[in-house]
């Protein structure tokens, strides 16, 4: 059953005690929404202290909205100043295969590849610019910084109770035995189902009006890129806080 959010909620799962998690839903280039969320956090943590804080970002940190440079400047930061953990989104696995192989353009192009490039100052020229050509471009353009937090990219997060991943898991697998393209592109398999998981899962991927709590999961990705609205929420002990 589909509920609206409220200012907090309790669930049937725990956060290790003296620490609060914080997590992100889809930014897609939306670096001013990230930039208004990384002050709450702050602030939050001033106002509410606690011995332990954990920052999960949950992927799709790119494509349809304007910024998404800026964005993976802004979790650079986040990574080596608050230790956060990004996770891998399907968007991001598809522009780490176009660092690799120009023929995946088309495909992300799809998916709003077009913003991300621009956001790099990479325009196409004309349409007789071979996707080599705008790879090489890109290539050049790419930072090694932002090589760097490609690295550090998760593909699953871990703390107490909770399970962060980008999609969702297969139901039924072993967390170990999850598929890496599952954990960052399934749906309705993950969606549909009732089953009580291994861990409370946290995740985004699908867009949705609200955050969307059920008794197995909850999922953050209200898409920001088109609303304007980038969601996160705090996890102390039972407690989901919407900041």
């Amino acid at each position: 059953m589909h509920r609206p959010a409220a200012s907090s909620r309790s669930v049937s799962a725990s956060a290790p005690a003296g620490t609060r998690i914080y997590a992100v839903g889809d930014i897609h280039g939306r670096a001013d929404l990230l930039s208004e969320i990384t002050a709450r956090i702050d602030d939050d943590i001033r106002r509410r202290p606690i011995a332990h804080t954990v920052e999960v970002y949950l992927g799709d940190y790119i494509d349809r909205g304007p910024h998404s440079k800026t964005v993976i400047d802004l979790l650079a930061v986040r990574l080596v100043a608050h230790h956060a953990v990004c996770l891998r989104g399907n968007h991001e696995a598809v522009m780490e295969g176009f660092l690799q192989d120009p023929d995946i353009l088309p495909y992300w192009l799809q998916l709003g590849g077009m913003q991300t490039l621009a956001s790099y100052g990479i325009e196409l020229r004309d349409d007789s610019e071979t996707a080599s050509a705008l790879h090489r471009r890109f290539i050049d353009a790419f930072p090694r910084a932002h090589e760097l937090v490609m690295q550090c990219l998760r593909n699953h997060f871990s703390c107490g109770d909770f399970l962060f991943v980008h999609a969702g898991i297969r139901p039924n697998i072993p967390i170990e035995r999850q598929d890496i393209n599952d954990l960052i592109w399934i749906r309705n398999e993950f969606l549909d189902s009732t089953r009580t998981h291994e861990r409370f899962i946290v995740h985004g991927h699908t867009p949705v009006p609200h955050p969307d709590i059920r008794h197995n999961r909850i999922n953050i990705d209200t898409c920001a890129w088109r609303t304007g609205t980038l969601t996160c929420i705090a996890i102390e002990g039972s407690t989901i806080l919407f900041l």
